[in-house]
């Protein structure tokens, strides 16, 4: 089986590292697997950038063409959105390859149009890596528009100016007439792809990403901490998201909340912020921040969640955040709110802490009940890692989505 997977970068950002992880597992399971992109960082060979000139300039291009039009859009809801309006040559590119199957990921940044997914001819599978598909033109949202057609009569008050949520949504609605297979890495986002008015009657599974587990494992936490410079007697709690702390949706605030109410129980506490440089006035808790900026290779990143006692996800909105499953391969005990999909992730009690959703005082509760026993995080860390284990591993994964293709590859 040749297959083709089309994400907008091969290593750059989360949904990259996600789909380049399941690119090679599905190699390790003799899989012809390719991987396109247009932004080609890891010098794989199994991985193709834009093939001309002109291509390579179109990509670097066309974001910033689009973003008069995104302009036209008046809105409180600060994640990204796409409106997909830039012709590309991926659609014929994918036309005349000789692949069985298209495996699609993160394909926005203007990487290809609504229109050109539409005009591809061969069978889809898509992975999503947040609720973009099956939305309007953004990639996260709190309202319901998905589900119940995005009409003017339903827009949230929190937007003014030009509709480009309702123009983006009837695009794909009037482009995309034949279903495509949808796999969701979360039970959450795989229940939203189902209840969307878009994707209610195409097939949609649920699988997880993968992690090489033989790669992710612990290393020993006096190690750790030696090798980052960290200190080696005092509780240390991780914080893990791209320009986290400005994006509501990653709920930072919500973490200073539980933090400044344990600070009394734990005044030796330090706090790590990973994905984000010192801002010109960090908050005062009573303890210090260390920001860690961008770790970008697996072994900075194995050995920073091995330093630590726990990572704390407090986020409002999430797929399967790699963050997460990360830290439970190298045995780290994750406390986050149970919502979206660290529910599937996470086992309470188990691997470590799920709070009630958005409650703060929980969360602290969380965070108080991991670090208090050194003999309960200890348990807790091996069944982190046996979770990891049993769920991520590339072998099982791979099969899982060779069970899809068969699928998708059947007539209709």
């Amino acid at each position: 089986m040749n297959v083709i997977h089309l994400n907008y970068s091969d290593i750059n950002g989360g949904a990259a590292r996600a789909a380049y992880r399941i690119h090679h597992a599905l190699r390790g399971a003799d899989i012809d697997s390719q991987m396109f992109v247009n932004e080609f960082l890891s010098g794989d060979w199994t991985a193709q950038g834009p093939s001309s000139k002109s291509a390579k300039a179109l990509g670097r291009l066309s974001p910033l063409l689009v973003k008069p039009l995104q302009a036209m859009l008046r809105t409180e809801n600060p994640t990204l959105h796409s409106p997909a309006v830039m012709p590309s040559t991926w659609a014929k590119r994918i036309n005349e390859s000789d692949a069985d199957l298209i495996h699609m990921h993160w394909v926005q940044g203007e990487m290809i149009s609504i229109n050109d997914i539409g005009r591809i001819r061969k069978p889809i599978v898509w992975t999503l890596h947040d609720m973009w598909a099956f939305c309007g033109a953004e990639h996260y949202t709190e309202d319901f528009r998905w589900r119940d057609d995005y009409l003017p009569a339903n827009r949230p008050s929190y937007e003014s100016g030009f509709d480009l949520n309702r123009f983006t949504w009837l695009r794909k609605r009037k482009h995309w007439s034949q279903p495509m297979h949808i796999v969701c890495p979360s039970q959450w986002l795989a229940d939203c792809a189902r209840a969307s008015s878009l994707m209610s009657s195409w097939p949609v599974t649920t699988v997880p990403n993968c992690l090489d587990l033989n790669r992710w494992l612990p290393l020993p936490k006096r190690l750790a901490r030696d090798l980052l410079g960290l200190p080696q007697d005092c509780p240390l709690v991780l914080f893990g998201a791209m320009n986290g702390a400005r994006d509501r949706r990653k709920g930072f605030d919500l973490l200073l909340d539980a933090l400044k109410s344990i600070v009394n129980k734990h005044s030796d506490l330090q706090l790590l912020v990973l994905g984000q440089l010192a801002p010109r006035q960090s908050p005062n808790l009573g303890f210090p921040i260390n920001y860690c900026g961008h770790l970008h290779d697996d072994l900075s990143l194995r050995a920073l969640y091995s330093a630590c006692d726990l990572l704390v996800v407090p986020s409002r909105q999430d797929n399967l955040p790699n963050t997460a499953v990360e830290a439970h391969a190298c045995g780290t005990p994750v406390v986050a709110f149970a919502t979206g999909g660290l529910s599937d992730i996470v086992v309470h009690k188990r691997t470590g802490y799920l709070a009630r959703a958005f409650d703060s005082s929980d969360l602290a509760a969380g965070i108080t009940w991991v670090l208090v026993d050194s003999d309960r995080r200890a348990t807790l860390s091996q069944a982190a890692r046996s979770r990891a284990q049993l769920l991520w591993n590339p072998t099982r994964v791979a099969g899982l989505y060779s069970e899809v293709y068969k699928d998708a590859l059947k007539p209709r």
